[in-house]
């Protein structure tokens, strides 16, 4: 395909959402699409944040101020460390008040423009400070799969002799607001196939949108060959599949199969109306039911364990209003999509078209690329309806 038609080819998928993280060497080139990253932030952020939502409107008093009895001093304390390695210009470039429309500046693709510290750039005592900020706030299986997909991303640049675009340390840490008992804050991860959102207010803690997955997800060559990730979440999914009964299973499936990336909810998708689709768990036998949060329960558990077990408890409160939809097959080797959507989480699981492991799997869906996006419904990523019910018992 000739520059120009590639180029245009690409501006289309933008405009379409799709926003591939086509491999980009051409200097000249990068500064376009870092150009068009910037406009497809700017759209994103036109409308005011409200959050997903079936049918439009955000369903009330979902969500509330309250004490979970799990402590965040933890976190507190990792944060306030980290911040105390850093100069003064990586403070200020990592720092922004918790307010900020920086929280909703993330995005998947490597060529996007990011703030904060980047781990390229840190001394190893940096680097120690915050992994241990990471290792305070997720679970041991949270963390390990967070560094899991930054050696893949060394994996991913192996493969493509690019350390300039793909690499373990390309990842970059911003803080929102100020680290507090009291007041609301919280800390951001953005890079290749793993961004954290990580609102933080007293006790409570919201730990969405969460991204991860990886190209290659198995490493079958290089430094870091026979390291793989979410290969228990891809097969319980289609364990989940196989377990419905022939009349669920024809409401469950969307569409039979697969040609193209499933994904609704990835970056500057925050208002995205998403009505409910497939088959209702009201349906499900209590065997069913418990395999469904035994499935959503292997995401969840990303957090730390006794945040997790707090959101585990509120989604088991809406679990006959959950809902489960697939695109794709279901032999061993299919790929596919699946979607666990309730009142209070929202779960997408994407096998995507390769886009730098082209030349290794081709140009259709593959097990080898694997997007995840982790949301909480009707207002509260990014903590937006604790952080609007704080603001309205505490003037500032």
């Amino acid at each position: 395909m000739k520059p120009l038609a590639t180029f245009l080819s690409l501006i289309v998928t933008f405009m379409l959402g799709t926003l591939l993280d086509a491999q980009i060497t051409d200097p000249e080139r990068l500064n376009r699409f870092k150009a068009m990253s910037k406009q497809a932030e700017e759209r994103g952020l036109a409308e005011p944040f409200k959050g997903i939502t079936n049918q439009g409107e955000v369903e009330e008093d979902l969500y509330r101020i309250r004490s979970t009895g799990v402590t965040t001093e933890p976190v507190r304390e990792a944060a306030h460390a980290f911040l105390s390695t850093l100069n003064a210009e990586q403070k200020d470039k990592a720092m922004f008040p918790v307010q900020d429309d920086e929280w909703r500046k993330w995005m998947n693709q490597h060529f996007y423009i990011r703030q904060g510290v980047g781990f390229d750039e840190m001394s190893d005592m940096q680097r120690e400070a915050a992994f241990a900020l990471m290792e305070a706030s997720l679970s041991a299986k949270g963390m390990k799969l967070s560094r899991d997909i930054m050696k893949l991303n060394h994996t991913l640049g192996e493969i493509n002799d690019n350390f300039e675009e793909y690499g373990e340390w390309l990842y970059w840490i911003t803080v929102m607001g100020e680290p507090s008992a009291t007041e609301p804050w919280g800390w951001q991860m953005d890079g290749h196939h793993l961004i954290i959102n990580y609102f933080v207010l007293g006790d409570q803690v919201v730990m969405t949108p969460f991204f991860i997955g990886s190209e290659p997800v198995i490493a079958e060559m290089g430094k870091y060959k026979g390291l793989s990730i979410l290969q228990e979440e891809q097969a319980r999914g289609l364990d989940m599949l196989r377990s419905l009964s022939d009349s669920q299973r024809a409401e469950a499936v969307l569409e039979v199969s697969k040609d193209g990336n499933n994904n609704l909810t990835e970056a500057f998708k925050d208002n995205v109306v998403l009505d409910y689709s497939g088959v209702k768990t009201s349906t499900f036998s209590s065997e069913q039911q418990a395999d469904l949060l035994a499935l959503i329960k292997l995401f969840v558990d990303n957090m730390d364990e006794g945040h997790g077990q707090v959101k585990m408890e509120e989604v088991k409160q809406h679990i006959d209003n959950t809902w489960f939809a697939w695109i794709g097959g279901s032999d061993d080797q299919a790929v596919f999509y699946y979607r666990i959507q309730s009142p209070v989480i929202l779960i997408e699981f994407d096998h995507q078209r390769p886009v730098a492991t082209t030349q290794l799997y081709g140009r259709e869906p593959h097990r080898q690329h694997i997007h995840v996006v982790v949301r909480t419904p009707n207002g509260n990523d990014y903590g937006k309806d604790l952080l609007r019910q704080h603001y309205l018992e505490h003037k500032h």
